[in-house]
C-alpha cells in the first residue's frame, strides 16, 4: 500500500486564515508552494486550501475571519501562487471534508490523538494548575475540535489521495497520523483505496521568535515577535531594531550560545538565498546594530514587491473572490468523485 501506480501524483498544502503570515510562513511553506509551480510536471495537479474549518478550533469572530480568508487568499497570490497552475479555495465550501472526517473518526483510536504533541501541549498548560487532568478534561473548554482536527486533516490530504504533502518538521506527526489512518482504513476494507502520502521536506531553517529564540515564530504571539509580510518598512525596522540580541560585538552563527544572532543571521541567509557561511563571511565584523540595519534593508527589498501585488489586490477583491469560487469548483470534482468510491466502499 504506497503511492504506486495507482494514485497520480498529486500535492496538497493547507494555510489556516488566521493572523498575518509572516516572513516564517512565508520562507518555510508558501516560496515552496511557488517553486512547486515550476518543478513539479504538468501532470501533478497542485492544492491549496485555506483551512477554515480547522480556525474554527478556538473562537473565531465571523466577520473578521471572513475578512481573514480574503486576506490569506490575497497574500498567497500576491506571493506568487498563480490560480491557472494551482487550486485555491476554501476548504469549508466543499462538504466532502467533513463527511471523510466523520468517517476517519469512527476508526481512529483515540490513543493515537491523545499522543499528538500539540494535544499534550494544550494538555498541559492546563495540568500546570492545581486541578487534575480529569478536572481540565471535564471543565477546562478544552473542546473536542482540538482533540480531534490532526482526523480532520487527515481528511483533507486523503479526500483528494494526495500523494505528496509539503510540510515543516512541526508537522512531521500529523502527516505519520494521516498515513496511519490511510492504512487503516485500507485494512479494514481490504482494498488500496488511499495512498500512504509522503513529505516534501523544505531547506529552509525554522525561523524563530524575534523576542524568545527558542520558540518558532507564529501568528498567535504579539505582534513584535514576527515580521509580517504586511509589516511596513518602518515597522520592519522598528521590529528589527527591538529584536532579541547580546552583548557580543560581531556577528557569528551559533545557534547553542548565541540563539538570536543566529535567528537573525537565518533570516537574512535565507531571505538572500546564500548560505549562513557567506552572511558571517560579509557581516562578521559588523556589530549588531550595523548589521540589523543591513537585515532591514535586505527585508524590505524582498517583501516590498509582495506588498506593492497585495495592495492591488485589495482593489480586486471580486477576482480573489472568483478565484476562491474556481479553485472550490475544481477541487469539488476530484472530492466528490473520491468520496464516491468511499462511500461505495
Amino acid at each position: 500500500m504506497s503511492t504506486g501506480p495507482r494514485f497520480p501524483k498529486l500535492i496538497l498544502s493547507g494555510i489556516q486564515p488566521t493572523g498575518s503570515p509572516h516572513i516564517g510562513n512565508f520562507l518555510g511553506v508558501l516560496s515552496k508552494w511557488v517553486s512547486l509551480q515550476r518543478t513539479a510536471h504538468d501532470s501533478v495537479t497542485l492544492l491549496y486550501p485555506i483551512v477554515d474549518l480547522h480556525a474554527l478550533t478556538i473562537p473565531r469572530d465571523p466577520e473578521q475571519l471572513k475578512k481573514s480568508k480574503i486576506e490569506t487568499a490575497i497574500v498567497l497570490l500576491a506571493c506568487g501562487i498563480d490560480p491557472a497552475r494551482s487550486f485555491i479555495f476554501e476548504q469549508s465550501r466543499i462538504p466532502a471534508h467533513t463527511e471523510l472526517a466523520w468517517l476517519f473518526n469512527c476508526i481512529t483510536p483515540m490513543g493515537w490523538l491523545s499522543r499528538m504533541t500539540q494535544w499534550k501541549s494544550k494538555l498541559k498548560l492546563k495540568t500546570d494548575s492545581q486541578f487534575s487532568e480529569h478536572e481540565v478534561l471535564s471543565s477546562s473548554g478544552l473542546c473536542l475540535g482540538l482533540f480531534s482536527y490532526p482526523v480532520l486533516q487527515a481528511a483533507d490530504i486523503l479526500l483528494y489521495k494526495a500523494t505528496h504533502v509539503p510540510i515543516g518538521d512541526d508537522q512531521v506527526q500529523h502527516l505519520e497520523l494521516t498515513r496511519d489512518i490511510a492504512e487503516m482504513f485500507n485494512k479494514i476494507y481490504h482494498q488500496n483505496i488511499f495512498p500512504l502520502p509522503l513529505s516534501i521536506t523544505t531547506s529552509a531553517k525554522r525561523i524563530m521568535s524575534l523576542y524568545d529564540p527558542s520558540k518558532k515564530m507564529s501568528k498567535s504571539d504579539p505582534e513584535n515577535t514576527r515580521i509580517n509580510l504586511s509589516d511596513p518598512p518602518t515597522i520592519i525596522a522598528e521590529k528589527i531594531k527591538k529584536s532579541t540580541s547580546d552583548s557580543l560585538k560581531y556577528i557569528t552563527y551559533e545557534p547553542e550560545t548565541r540563539p538570536a544572532i543566529a535567528n537573525l543571521v537565518t533570516i537574512y541567509a535565507t531571505m538572500q538565498g546564500i548560505t549562513i557561511d557567506q552572511v558571517v563571511a560579509e557581516h562578521g565584523k559588523s556589530n549588531i546594530k550595523t548589521f540589523k540595519d543591513a537585515l532591514t534593508q535586505v527585508l524590505v527589498e524582498k517583501l516590498s514587491p509582495i506588498q506593492e501585488e497585495v495592495q492591488r489586490l485589495r482593489l480586486e477583491q471580486g477576482y480573489v473572490q472568483q478565484v476562491l469560487k474556481n479553485g472550490a469548483e475544481k477541487a469539488s470534482i476530484i472530492a466528490e468523485n473520491n468520496l464516491d468510491e468511499i462511500r461505495s466502499i
